[in-house]
């Protein structure tokens, strides 16, 4: 099974109730569950009860109460909020081990015309431009610890370009945002609530590292110890996770342990399609 067959897998979660559902991990070998899947299944567990299917998710708002288990399925219970005359509102949370280790809030919304503006998107290459994932982890696999290249090494169901590789190559303390091409490995189905999913699931992988770029430092650098605490996406506009997409991060503040990044994902045309909040724990590790 190809890394991105298995992304669809683990985002088709079995329904064992009228509002509870089941989802498994890849079995990698990774010590916890990647923030980004709980985020892409607890979405797809909110839409599943959706009778409505002209709404779409336009938002949604989740945290991290505990790492998650890979060995062990998680169980999605969907609280079917509202079913409003324009907007519908679901809150799932996650639960292993008798324990929720994830909440989220999702808004979903019929369509409707309206005002209609953005902000640019920022000129950089092509992603046909720069390295390809194979030459980024041939440059920079030698370079991480063994924990993280054993994961790194592996099929990765996410593509990812950056636009500058510097940050990797030669640390230094410069201002903290990044630019950064992502797209599925592999086509999607066609179902656009799918590809909803799947670009939720992507848009965990970098965005905290963004925080620590002010600081001349990076999520490889065994003396940082990193988490995800919240995540928020807004759905703009219509797209394909498996076409290029442009994310733009920022980080306006660090403070307390805890970095704050944003992210503006822009299609290849220069449409806004989503925006992403993020506050992470980025802790120093006092090494042995």
């Amino acid at each position: 099974m190809s890394a991105v067959d298995q992304l669809v897998t683990i985002l088709d979660l079995e329904q064992l109730e009228h509002n509870l559902f089941r989802g498994r991990s890849p079995q990698n070998g990774w010590q916890r569950v990647f923030g980004g899947e709980v985020v892409g299944q607890a979405l797809m567990a909110a839409d599943r009860t959706v009778e409505a299917r002209d709404r779409l998710a336009h938002s949604l708002h989740a945290y991290f109460l505990l790492p998650g288990d890979p060995k062990v399925p998680i169980i999605y219970e969907v609280d079917r909020i509202r079913d409003g005359g324009s907007f519908t509102t679901r809150r799932v949370v996650a639960i292993q081990h008798g324990q929720a280790i994830f909440s989220m809030g999702v808004s979903f919304h019929k369509p409707e015309p309206g005002f209609d503006h953005q902000i640019p998107m920022p000129d950089v290459p092509a992603p046909e431009a720069l390295p390809s994932l194979d030459d980024l982890k041939a440059r920079l696999l030698p370079m991480l610890p063994e924990v993280v290249r054993s994961y790194w090494e592996r099929e990765l169901p996410i593509d990812l370009r950056p636009v500058d590789l510097s940050r990797f190559l030669s640390p230094g303390k410069t201002a903290p945002n990044q630019y950064i091409w992502i797209k599925t490995a592999a086509p999607l189905p066609d179902d656009f609530r799918l590809h909803q999913c799947a670009l939720a699931y992507a848009s965990d992988f970098s965005l905290l590292d963004t925080s620590l770029i002010a600081h001349g430092r990076g999520m490889f650098d065994p003396r940082i110890m990193m988490a995800s605490l919240d995540h928020a996406v807004w759905f703009h506009r219509p797209f394909r996770a498996d076409e290029w997409l442009l994310y733009a991060q920022d980080s306006p503040s660090s403070q307390g342990a805890r970095g704050f990044c944003r992210g503006s994902i822009f299609s290849r045309e220069g449409r806004l399609v989503a925006s992403v909040a993020q506050e992470g724990l980025i802790r120093e590790r006092a090494l042995k």
